[in-house]
């Protein structure tokens, strides 16, 4: 499986998620936001955690207007995997390829802590190493992670069982305690907790391990 991870000025997570994927498997190229194509061969694009662009304007925003970015729009719509872990969810809303968008904590702080999610649905690549009802330990470290959408999208996720994840304790006012979310095709996740800072017994939890054992088991050619 080939894997392409995209780095943004301000991205803090890029090596974690490289790692995380090299740990399962995985052939990973490292990509920077000027370029304007994707490696040939990519299965999936990894969007990191981070401040890219200091965060300035809404987070994301800058970062979703970089080169790279139409690259991954096109990948995602000739059906290629993409994955975007918390700054990675919030340009994923900013493209406009996951529908919903990041506003600030309800608690109006930063939170850094690990938290529990629980597994809503098992029928995608990113889940499929566990079962629906598993609850896992996973750290978030976010200041705008409080998820939002309106009710027929909130509906059309839940109804769609593209609601991969949710809190067990909301943490930052989360709209139906959603911690991340799928795209219609199930081929692009994004979710605000960090599963590549629980993906090596060093990080005090594996918990986050099985995605990337899964999603190369899944994409990996026979």
């Amino acid at each position: 499986m080939k894997a392409a991870v995209i780095v943004f000025p301000g991205s803090n997570c890029d090596r974690d998620l490289a790692e995380a994927f090299r740990a399962a498997g995985a052939d990973v190229t490292m990509v920077w936001h000027k370029d304007s194509d994707l490696p040939k061969g990519v299965d999936i694009v990894g969007i990191p955690g981070g401040f890219s662009f200091g965060d300035y304007l809404r987070c994301g925003a800058i970062a979703s207007r970089s080169p790279i970015c139409s690259a991954v729009v096109e990948h995602t719509k000739r059906g290629g995997y993409a994955m975007g872990v918390c700054n990675g969810f919030q340009v994923l809303t900013e493209t406009g390829i996951l529908p919903g968008a990041l506003l600030r904590n309800a608690g109006l702080k930063y939170i850094c802590k690990t938290v529990q999610l629980k597994v809503e649905t098992s029928n995608s690549a990113f889940t499929s190493g566990y079962n629906a009802g598993d609850v896992l330990g996973i750290p978030i470290a976010h200041h705008d992670g409080n998820y939002y959408a309106d009710a027929a999208t909130l509906d059309a996720l839940k109804g769609e069982d593209r609601v991969a994840f949710t809190y067990a304790e909301n943490p930052n006012g989360s709209q139906r305690d959603i911690a991340g979310v799928l795209s219609a095709n199930r081929r692009v996740l994004g979710m605000m907790p960090h599963p590549e800072r629980a993906a090596d017994p060093g990080h005090g939890g594996t918990d986050g391990a099985a995605m990337f054992r899964a999603l190369v088991g899944v994409l990996t050619p026979a």
